[in-house]
Formats: C-alpha cells, structure tokens, sequence
C-alpha cells in the first residue's frame, strides 16, 4: 500500500532509528563505496594528530544516505521529488541517530499529490545532527 494525502495531515511524524551504534567498519565501507577517501572519516592519527578532533567521524553523505532511507521508508521507493540536507554536527562512531519526517504541506500540481516534509536527524543526546527538506509523490 502505498502512501496517501487521505492518510496525512500537516503536522503528522514519522521516526526511525536509522543507526544504533555506529560503527568505525561503516564509516570505512561508506569511504570504499563512495570513493570518498578523506582521512578525517578513516585515520584516527590523522584525525586526532593532525586535524585536532577527538577522534574519526562520519561522512556527511553516510548521514544523508540513512535519512533518505527513512524517507523512502515512509512514502515509499521512487516517489522522492526533492531532498535536500544542512549537516550541522558531526556524527561519532557509537553514535546512535534517529530521523524524524513532519508534514509540512500537503499540495496538488497537475492533477498530482505531493508531501513536502521537514526532516531532522539526531543523536542520542538529542542534537540535531542534520536538518532539511524533502518532497515525494502520493497517491491521491
């Protein structure tokens, strides 16, 4: 079944934890995937020593990456229009995040339905470690 403006109403939520945990392995296997070989995200020497933070963390993208798939969780494959992200904090290794869509407008355009969400993910100390919005297609 997929999502409906009939099943919405601003100001609903969605929440899921997209990470428990977040592990040093994830940020290495996000760098191999991506191409994105930035030591700030792999070489805690580097990272430490050299750059001055207290140890590794995540790719920005990594972040993104989980939230859209909250977001494709809830209104379903192929039906993301727009999304877009500010990062914010870092995230750490042992991190644990959760997402959370809030309707913000339901609309119509050429006879087609669409939600536009405000999205917010954050750590376990409950600070947001990214923020943006996101668009999909809904069934009428």
């Amino acid at each position: 079944m997929s999502l409906s403006a009939k099943q919405l109403n601003v100001g609903d939520t969605h929440s899921e934890v997209i990470v428990e945990d977040l592990k040093r392995t994830q940020l290495v296997q996000y760098a191999g995937v991506s191409g994105d070989y930035n030591p700030l995200h792999s070489d805690e020497v580097f990272a430490t020593q050299v750059a001055g933070y207290p140890t590794v963390f995540a790719h920005g993208m990594l972040t993104m990456g989980m939230t859209g798939k909250m977001l494709t969780n809830y209104v379903g494959d192929g039906r993301l229009t727009n999304f877009g992200v500010r990062f914010s904090k870092q995230v750490w290794p042992g991190d644990d995040l959760t997402s959370t869509a809030t309707v913000k407008e339901l609309r119509e355009e050429g006879g087609q339905h669409f939600v536009d969400l405000e999205v917010s993910t954050k750590n376990q100390k409950g600070e947001e470690v990214v923020s943006g919005t996101a668009s999909a297609k809904i069934d009428a």
